[in-house]
């Protein structure tokens, strides 16, 4: 075979690997996060996992807790916020758990998407409320007291691929990971029904038998939450019932509220907080 023959067949070849043939993406670890491969753009699209600013996505379900059921909603509204954390451009996730209709916890996360097209979380700011008092705040920062940054969801997610972290803050004991258990799923919720889904086991090692399942839908995001472990003693269950987008007004209270919460966290969590620079309002 004349050689540009030959070379024509490898390219062919190659891209038939790589490309053509609709091969995914290689899947990716924890291990794998470098600054380096982060855009400035705080721009997230993965498929599976999207983030436009000023949408709000609205869950509602029940928790179970031994033999009593509570109604749960969760709300989480995505900002038009940034945070640079390590160099990083992070879009800022500001979100609401409500437990029979009380506010018990109120979080501020950070999240970023590499050049390959992979969602990474660079820390969060949670508060548990009691009675309106705060009474825990297990903050952890990529870079800060040992944390690292976690994978929340791969560009091209594939079953039978190895688990990833979800992040490591060893001074609040956060060390979950996840896996990719179901794919090509049908599920249908309130929001509407879906082909294709993605199904996600999340867990912590440290828990065995304890497991949260997460249902994504492309284009569309986490859509269910639900269970699986024969040792899981907070069974929740929520599902997808409302997207919306934001008002200018809505937008400014959402500003309003994650600043709030970036206050608490730079005094209660100096250690983890205190060095980060501030969020940024557009």
């Amino acid at each position: 075979m004349p050689r540009s023959l030959v070379v024509l067949a490898a390219a062919a070849a190659v891209l038939t690997a790589v490309g053509l043939s609709g091969a995914q993406p290689r899947p990716v670890s924890a291990s794998d996060f470098d600054a380096e491969f982060f855009a400035d753009s705080p721009t997230i699209d993965n498929t599976w996992l999207p983030m436009k600013p000023g949408t709000q996505l609205v869950f509602t379900g029940t928790t179970t807790e031994g033999k009593e059921k509570v109604p749960h909603r969760l709300v989480f509204t995505i900002t038009d916020m940034t945070k640079e954390i390590s160099g990083v451009r992070t879009v800022v996730l500001w979100d609401r758990d409500f437990s029979s209709g009380e506010l018990v916890e109120a979080e501020i996360a950070f999240f970023a998407q590499d050049d390959d097209g992979n969602l990474w979380q660079l820390g969060e700011h949670p508060e548990e409320y009691e009675e309106g008092k705060i009474v825990a705040s297990p903050t952890w920062i990529h870079g800060q007291q040992g944390a690292r940054a976690g994978l929340t969801m791969q560009a091209g997610p594939r079953l039978g691929t190895k688990s990833y972290s979800l992040g490591w803050g060893p001074a609040v004991g956060f060390n979950d990971r996840a896996r990719v258990l179901r794919v090509g799923q049908k599920n249908c919720v309130p929001k509407g029904c879906y082909k294709d889904v993605l199904v996600v086991d999340e867990y912590n090692p440290d828990e065995p038998g304890k497991h949260q399942l997460k249902y994504y839908a492309r284009g569309v995001g986490n859509i269910r939450v639900g269970w699986l472990g024969a040792k899981e003693d907070s069974k929740e269950e929520l599902v997808l019932v409302a997207v919306r987008h934001l008002s200018p007004k809505e937008m400014a209270a959402a500003h309003t509220a994650a600043l709030k919460l970036e206050r608490s966290a730079y005094k209660r969590s100096k250690a983890a907080y205190g060095t980060t620079e501030p969020l940024r309002v557009p």
